[in-house]
């Protein structure tokens, strides 16, 4: 349940960041650009999404250390979805193995 969380709220994250990326060439070929910034995330949609992203993000907390010198939001995003997914899916699915087979 939790590496679904992450992977929900990254792909939700892409989706809105291609969007976005589409909707800016689509204006700055046609030469009407916007006059919103670029650079702000994109408003929630709804309580589904935002409850997703704030899950996510509880999560991925305590991999911020590791992105916390990068600018860059699909590197922050993909290295915490990375580390979530090898942690909670990987390490815990391991761990419960070893518990299993011990008791």
């Amino acid at each position: 349940m939790i590496c679904l969380i992450v992977v929900a709220s990254f792909v939700i994250f892409a989706t809105g960041q291609t969007k976005s990326a589409s909707k800016q060439q689509t204006e700055a070929v046609s030469g009407n650009p916007s006059t919103s910034s670029s650079g702000t995330p994109p408003a929630h949609q709804s309580g589904l999404h935002k409850t997703i992203d704030e899950a996510s993000n509880e999560l991925t907390s305590p991999f911020a250390g590791v992105v916390s010198g990068s600018d860059s939001e699909w590197v922050i995003r993909g290295v915490k979805l990375l580390l979530a997914l090898a942690v909670y899916g990987f390490g815990l699915s391991y761990l419960a193995r070893v518990l299993r087979v011990r008791v």
